[in-house]
């Protein structure tokens, strides 16, 4: 069975012949080809082979093409810094909107003019020409407000959401006008699906229902027009307390990525039992034990991820966050190898 065919399996809530395995290796990709973080987050030739080399190295099921969470912001002209070591981010001391009338400025834009947008479509390009219909090629993109949060300070984003909403949504509905279309060159260029990052939608941020308000139709539109074109929607959320309900409603993922038990669960049993005919669960070993611990609690995770989540299909295994940029890589080769082992079906 081809990683495509056991992704395939997963997503249709079968067994395949074991669990899939997908350690989310990104930026850390960079370091099998011996390339600095600012080239690999600016070349396409780097980034796909990079992650070529990072399927090779670790049998990864699928590809999630996610750089860094400042791709999109780019477009309308945020300043970034690109650390040497690290992922790139914003210019914290130079972001584009300083006060409440700066969200006037932010208007649709054209994909096509934006380097870093086009770049990552290039990757996605050479990385479906290379795999083919072997291994699925999803593509990242930030949501509408966590990349309008690229853009103004975290806290005083939040501030500008309680005393002038409406300034902020309409920011965000022209921020994802051009998410739409950036999304459709994505599924032009092969990629089998769109990975939205919805952070806001979780406990640890803002309510179920302020996300639903700010958020929740941009999503459901961005969700509808990749189903449209026959590609599938999957999400990624590391927050605490992630709105499995909410978002399933609006989005009808899929699959969705998570690091934390959903909001409405104790525990990731059930999480299983409750929404486990209803999407693909990916996740949720904790990345930071791949720094942190002993080989030991990492299979212990790894193995109760697959005895909590498995039975039945409708599952990967995989960090519930980017596997870190500088960790040794032993603890992703362990993954795995439990995923060949403990989570083979048929044993």
């Amino acid at each position: 069975m081809n990683c495509m065919e056991r992704v395939v399996k997963a997503l249709n809530h079968e067994e395949a012949d074991r669990v899939p395995n997908y350690p989310i290796i990104a930026g850390c990709a960079r370091r099998l080809i011996g390339c600095s973080y600012p080239d690999w987050s600016k070349d396409a030739d780097l980034c796909a082979e990079s992650y070529i080399k990072a399927q090779e190295e670790f049998n990864l099921d699928c590809i999630v093409t996610l750089i860094d969470l400042s791709v999109e912001c780019t477009a309308w002209g945020q300043e970034l810094v690109y650390p040497e070591n690290e992922a790139a981010h914003p210019n914290y001391d130079n972001q584009l909107i300083q006060d409440i009338d700066d969200y006037e400025k932010i208007k649709y834009v054209d994909y096509r003019t934006c380097d870093r947008m086009m770049m990552h479509v290039d990757t996605v390009k050479k990385l479906v020409e290379h795999f083919g219909d072997e291994v699925p090629v999803v593509a990242f993109v930030f949501g509408p407000l966590g990349t309008l949060s690229m853009m103004r300070k975290q806290e005083e984003m939040y501030m500008d959401i309680y005393d002038e909403p409406d300034a902020v949504k309409a920011a965000a509905a022209e921020v994802n006008k051009t998410l739409l279309e950036f999304s459709g060159a994505l599924l032009d260029a092969g990629a089998v699906g769109i990975m939205y990052d919805t952070l806001f939608s979780s406990g640890s941020i803002m309510s179920k229902d302020m996300w639903d308000d700010m958020e929740g139709d941009l999503v459901q539109e961005l969700a509808e027009y990749v189903h449209g074109r026959g590609g599938m929607v999957m999400i990624h959320n590391c927050g605490a307390k992630i709105y499995f309900d909410r978002q399933i409603e609006r989005m009808h993922p899929e699959a969705i990525s998570f690091l934390y038990p959903p909001d409405d669960c104790k525990d990731f049993k059930e999480c299983k039992e409750k929404y486990g005919d209803k999407t693909t669960l990916i996740g949720a070993v904790d990345p930071t034990h791949a720094v942190f611990g002993s080989d030991e609690d990492w299979i212990a995770e790894c193995k109760r991820s697959i005895d909590d989540m498995a039975a039945g299909g409708g599952f990967v295994l995989a960090t519930g966050c980017e596997y870190p940029p500088d960790a040794d890589f032993k603890r992703a080769h362990l993954m795995q190898e439990i995923a060949k082992t403990y989570g083979a079906y048929e044993k």
